[in-house]
């Protein structure tokens, strides 16, 4: 029986009349993953790189994903197109790579996703989830249409080349990530310093002239605020491990540490 596959993530960022909003899942839990698919978000972030994070901890992710109305997107570690390959065969349709810093770093990127001779990534349709088992009609034929590219521009190279990036064909966004670029900058851990957020519209304004979308990672809502009034196209408002992490101090300050202080205090 033929099967469709779900639209894209570049598809969704065209569509859509209003920024979309996603988060990370770093856990690599596929429970997580299920409980944040079922949030109401636009987007769910399966990241491989800063993470634990398996193939097949990338494949339960997807599939548990996969019943609800979310776009899942999955970070690779690095632009390796060995990585790559097995990740879209897993059934992944969108793909962000970090650490891009030059077209030739995109049009690599892209080339990985693209069957010859548009590009080098292995065949393996029949084999593989994504096409689903040579389920979905055409897909070597078409491929290129069910899979979306987002680089990751956070370095000081890649802001000069934020452009040049942005225009490769294939590439279907750019996201910035201001805590490695605030590193590259001279100015680790401080993602919302003045030169850095100046940096990150710099990015904005250059995938703008190119016409291709731009987002950015913001845990902090008023930062996430000013980046969707600054233009974005969409934006990473949290991540599972950082809000299990606040939320759990938030019970230790009601529970114990203020019990504690009313104790010494009596």
């Amino acid at each position: 029986m033929p099967l469709r596959l779900n639209p894209t993530f570049g598809a969704a960022l065209a569509a859509s009349d209003r920024p979309l909003a996603g988060m990370w899942v770093c856990s690599g839990s596929p429970v997580v993953a299920e409980i944040a698919a079922g949030s109401g978000l636009d987007w769910l972030l399966v990241d491989m790189e800063h993470s634990a994070t398996s193939l097949e901890g990338v494949l339960a992710q997807l599939q548990v994903a996969a019943a609800y109305p979310i776009t899942p997107v999955v970070r690779v570690p690095w632009n390796d197109p060995v990585v790559i390959k097995r990740v879209l065969d897993l059934g992944a349709q969108n793909l962000i790579v970090p650490m891009v810093s030059s077209a030739d770093e995109a049009r690599a990127a892209v080339a990985a996703t693209r069957y010859p001779p548009a590009g080098i990534r292995g065949v393996g349709s029949a084999l593989a989830r994504s096409a689903r088992w040579n389920r979905v009609d055409g897909y070597l034929a078409d491929a290129a249409a069910h899979v979306s590219v987002t680089v990751q521009v956070e370095t000081r190279a890649g802001v000069a080349a934020a452009g040049e990036i942005a225009a490769v064909e294939g590439v279907d966004a750019v996201f910035v990530g201001p805590s490695d670029l605030s590193a590259s900058m001279g100015l680790l851990g401080q993602q919302t310093h003045p030169d850095v957020v100046a940096a990150v519209h710099a990015v904005f304004a250059a995938a703008r002239d190119a016409g291709t979308p731009v987002g950015v990672n913001a845990f902090d809502p008023a930062v996430a605020e000013a980046y969707l009034d600054a233009g974005a196209d969409f934006v990473a408002v949290g991540a599972d491990v950082a809000l299990l992490a606040r939320a759990a101090e938030a019970l230790a300050a009601r529970f114990v540490t203020a019990r504690a202080d009313d104790r010494d205090g009596s």
